[in-house]
């Protein structure tokens, strides 16, 4: 399952503020040291994973995912890719 740790979902508009804030940051990220830029990955893993989760039917057909699919990436740490 390539990329979907990284798939960027907004499910709410709470989740429109905070990824546009988490924009923000990114750009701040640009000049961190690598072990910043390491947290902020898994942070963002850790948030896109749990939004799989709470995905509806059509939007994980929407994805091209099954729920199994998103189950499984969901339920994983934040550290394994």
């Amino acid at each position: 399952m390539n990329g979907l740790s990284d798939v960027r979902l907004t499910l709410h508009s709470q989740e429109l503020t905070a990824g546009q804030d988490h924009g923000a940051r990114e750009a701040d990220m640009r000049g961190a040291p690598s072990d910043l830029k390491r947290w902020d990955r898994f942070w963002r893993r850790l948030h896109t994973r749990k939004a799989l989760l709470e995905l509806t039917p059509a939007q994980l057909k929407d994805v091209g995912l099954t729920r199994e699919q998103a189950r499984e990436e969901g339920l994983k740490p934040f550290w394994r890719i």
